[in-house]
């Protein structure tokens, strides 16, 4: 049997408007991400796996930029953003509408990835730390959680935007129940 590659016009995508209507209760925090590049992957990762908004801290770049654009491919245009100068803060602004928060980081207690169920009906922000010194300490211990991705090679991290690949893949499929042809269509 042959394969084809679809055509754009056959994978159904949402439109713009569709998705800014549709809520998916996850929000996506970058906690001093330094690079644009990052920042526009972790834009396209947000409107792939329908994040409600993304939430950029600190040193973390801020639309427009062409830098966060060369990633992003638009991503930026569609994925409603926050910018909030502390991180801790937006913790807890998070936290006080109801939020639970998910330090993505490596700690004494963390849930590895592949354990983490979401709960349906609760929502979820994810934070994302700085690709040097991670989530920053005050901050991990302000989140109900933390999450770590198992990994099994020389290295102790990855990049900050596939990370939040990562995650947003797995626990956007666990919380909603959504299978491929979900995310195509309205909800």
């Amino acid at each position: 049997m042959k394969d084809r590659k679809l055509l754009n016009t056959e994978l159904g995508r949402l439109t713009p408007e569709a998705y800014t209507r549709s809520k998916s209760g996850v929000v996506v925090i970058l906690d001093n991400v330094r690079s644009a590049h990052n920042v526009g992957s972790v834009f396209r990762s947000a409107d792939c796996f329908k994040a409600d908004a993304l939430w950029l801290c600190g040193i973390t770049p801020v639309p427009p930029s062409p830098l966060i654009r060369k990633t992003a491919l638009g991503a930026e245009d569609v994925v409603p953003y926050v910018y909030v100068e502390d991180t801790l803060a937006a913790v807890r602004r998070l936290k006080d509408d109801g939020y639970t928060l998910v330090a993505v980081e490596q700690t004494l207690h963390s849930i590895s990835l592949e354990t983490f169920v979401p709960q349906s009906g609760r929502r979820y922000a994810y934070v994302f730390g700085n690709e040097v010194d991670g989530v920053r300490q005050d901050v991990v211990d302000a989140c109900d959680v933390s999450l770590e991705i198992p990994q099994f090679g020389t290295k102790h991290s990855l990049n900050v935007s596939v990370a939040a690949g990562v995650v947003l893949w797995h626990c956007s499929g666990k919380q909603q129940g959504l299978t491929k042809n979900s995310f195509c269509q309205p909800l």
